[in-house]
């Protein structure tokens, strides 16, 4: 009988909770900035600590449970019924965990802006200025060469830490390890670069990624690990870590904001950019391209990414897997002090200790 009045009760909060309005502000203060970085601070160290993917286990676990209460369970619409519950659990594990961080102040309303959209020419400056910094970086950077394990370079981590300061007045979050997963070949498949496991924190990325992709991927899923959830915002974060690491993390920051501009342009100025690559840099492009064309099922890509832009907009991204784009947007409208450095407005930065 306890059941009974126990899994209506979970899945009826479960939806209330998921059509409630919450006030972002709120959301900002109490969780995202709050009860969030505790949370953090705790389960990714942990996290860290095994070397392969917790999020494995809890899939497998999923599974598994399903299976057996589709088997043993009767009648069928009971055995539904639990499988229901189950997933209503679960998200609502994953809205006190990490989920709840979608509905955070965006960074629109914690930056200063001087712009209400960039002009087309603004998008190709961005873009020929990232040109000038990979044919200046990429000799050094390839000398050099890429820290494998990017959560112990004390550049990346110095990096994304003075990073978050600029942005919020959160305890900055720890960094957490690439890690190889089962779902690798699905990544490579749907040219996946890597995904933030939300109930145990840690980073999965995708096997395939080249030495100098791995830097920003790592700024970028470190600033899931941090809150920003929006896909525009770790974009953003990503790419301001990895221009602050310097050296051949710098290269990476680069070299992805110049694909996101590369994307986003029309083909008379996607050619222009491509004219100012040196060859090193060209070749690197090249490299990446070569190795989404070699994994990718365009069926199953095409799938995998409709499904997650409904994911998106069910957690209240309104752009989808669009918002993937918006940096570029997020980047010219910012204004910014010397190095590239953010100003963020004082009502929504609050009290500095």
């Amino acid at each position: 009988m306890k059941g009974w009045t126990l899994e209506p009760a979970v899945a009826g909060l479960a939806l209330l909770v998921g059509l409630l309005p919450t006030p972002a502000p709120a959301v900002e203060r109490w969780f995202s900035t709050g009860v969030y970085p505790r949370i953090q601070h705790v389960v990714t160290p942990v996290s860290n600590l095994v070397p392969f993917a917790l999020f494995d286990l809890l899939l497998l676990a999923a599974i598994a449970a399903i299976i057996v209460a589709l088997v043993k369970v009767r009648p069928v619409w009971k055995a539904l019924g639990r499988v229901a519950v189950g997933l209503a659990l679960g998200y609502l594990i994953f809205l006190l965990v990490w989920g709840l961080n979608y509905r955070r102040l965006p960074m629109t309303q914690r930056l200063v802006l001087e712009r209400e959209a960039p002009s087309t020419e603004a998008v190709a400056d961005l873009g020929l200025e990232a040109v000038m910094h990979m044919n200046e970086l990429h000799a050094a950077a390839h000398t050099e060469g890429w820290v494998e394990e990017q959560w112990r370079d004390p550049g990346m981590r110095d990096a994304f830490a003075a990073t978050q300061r600029l942005l919020t007045d959160a305890p900055t979050a720890e960094p957490g390890r690439l890690k190889r997963t089962l779902l690798g070949p699905y990544f490579r498949w749907a040219s996946v670069d890597g995904m933030v496991n939300p109930f145990a924190l840690e980073v999965l990325a995708n096997p395939d990624l080249l030495p100098f992709e791995r830097p920003f991927v790592a700024g970028h899923e470190w600033a899931h690990l941090a809150g920003f959830a929006d896909e525009s915002e770790a974009n953003f974060v990503g790419w301001l870590t990895t221009i602050r690491a310097g050296g051949a993390a710098q290269y990476s920051g680069w070299l992805y904001l110049f694909w996101q501009v590369n994307g986003e342009v029309d083909s008379d100025v996607r050619q222009r950019l491509w004219d100012g690559l040196d060859r090193g840099p060209r070749a690197d492009l090249e490299a990446v391209s070569e190795r989404v064309r070699r994994g990718q099922l365009p069926w199953l890509r095409t799938a995998g990414w409709a499904v997650y832009d409904q994911y998106l907009k069910a957690n209240r991204v309104e752009g989808g897997v669009r918002s993937y784009g918006a940096v570029i947007t997020l980047i010219l409208r910012a204004r910014f002090e010397d190095g590239w450095t953010p100003v963020r407005r004082e009502a929504a930065a609050g009290p500095r200790s």
